[in-house]
């Protein structure tokens, strides 16, 4: 292999959502360069894909924000530490080559792309991730068109007459949050019984009982129009009779379908497709392989942006003993440093 063109870093970070990127901020203070690969061609990862329009009421600091916002601000936030982005690519695999006392990993991308890197960051939320599709014959005829499995712009759903089917948080989150804008929402689920959050559930059902939204309770049968133009779906209710429910638009969220892909052949301790950590430092078993976000599983874990934050900081200051293990590490505030303000341009 030509080392010249081996990029060599001393973090790779696998995953361009909010923890990943939040890592770059952490590992920045701490004069720790990173890059980072995404599958996506953007940053952000399923906030910036799936749901960039929704609110997000969570981060400290930031009474509501969007998906897309909070990236754009995290952006800006590690703009100063100049990382660098690998978009569109997989880790397709990894090797180390170091010891337990100095780690050191060449991983490959599908794209041919090889780092050569201290230390490992797996912030890819639960992996790829694509959405559960409705077994209905044809739909794929209406799909892009029609029919959604993820709303990327509010507007586009403006005056029409929007079908949502399901009934998680996605599913009530976007009735509410189309409600005001569309001509006319309907909610269809299988049950009158909900597995969002409470007071979404209390808004819907006052908005139903106001006749500004409506609730139907059965299943999908097929869909009707000219493909790839909606007009009606065809419902069965429970007692088995059929029902038709006008819509141009339709976006049934069933959940998503979660990947490991090759981090499945990485040689960590995989329990149910998530990876152990030691809660001192979010290391995997395998030294310099850190775990963060979602991917992570430990006792009394919390699949939260903001405990994913708390996560990185934590294991940034590990990295940092990888990467310069004769350096001693004097925590400092930010907000007290004039080094680290330095950094920041402020």
């Amino acid at each position: 292999m030509n080392e010249n063109a081996m990029i060599k870093t001393d973090c790779l970070i696998v995953g361009a959502g909010p923890v990943g990127l939040f890592a770059v901020f952490e590992l920045g203070l701490l004069d720790i360069r990173a890059h980072l690969v995404d599958i996506l061609g953007k940053p952000g990862g399923q906030c910036a894909e799936l749901y960039p329009e929704k609110p997000i009421y969570d981060i400290p600091g930031f009474p509501v924000v969007t998906g897309q916002g909070l990236t754009d601000n995290l952006m800006q936030q590690i703009a100063p530490f100049n990382p660098t982005f690998h978009y569109g690519e997989m880790v397709a695999a990894l090797e180390p080559v170091g010891t337990r006392e100095a780690p050191l990993f060449r991983v490959t991308t599908d794209a041919g792309t090889v780092f050569e890197a201290k230390t490992v960051f797996i912030a890819a939320g639960g992996g790829s991730f694509q959405p559960k599709k409705p077994p209905i014959e044809g739909i794929e005829a209406y799909e892009g068109t029609s029919v959604f499995y993820a709303v990327r712009k509010m507007e586009s759903f403006r005056g029409r007459k929007v079908l949502i089917v399901g009934g998680g948080d996605s599913a009530l989150d976007w009735a509410l949050n189309l409600q005001p804008i569309a001509d006319r929402v309907t909610l269809l689920h299988r049950r009158d019984d909900f597995r969002a959050a409470p007071h979404s559930v209390a808004a819907m059902r006052e908005l139903v009982a106001s006749g500004k939204m409506d609730l139907a309770i059965g299943q999908v049968m097929r869909l009707e129009g000219s493909a790839p133009e909606l007009a009606r779906v065809v419902c069965r209710g429970n007692d088995n009779a059929e029902f038709t429910i006008e819509a141009d638009r339709m976006l049934p969220f069933f959940g998503l379908t979660m990947k490991l892909g090759p981090i499945a052949d990485w040689g960590l301790n995989l329990n149910e497709n998530l990876i152990p950590v030691d809660t001192s430092k979010f290391e995997t078993n395998v030294p310099g392989i850190f775990a963060i976000g979602d991917i992570n599983t430990y006792e009394g874990k919390l699949k939260l942006i903001l405990c994913g934050f708390h996560e990185a900081a934590l294991a940034a200051q590990k990295v940092h003993n990888y990467v310069f293990p004769d350096k001693r590490l004097v925590f400092q505030y930010t907000t007290s440093s004039t080094s680290l303000q330095k950094k920041l341009g402020v």
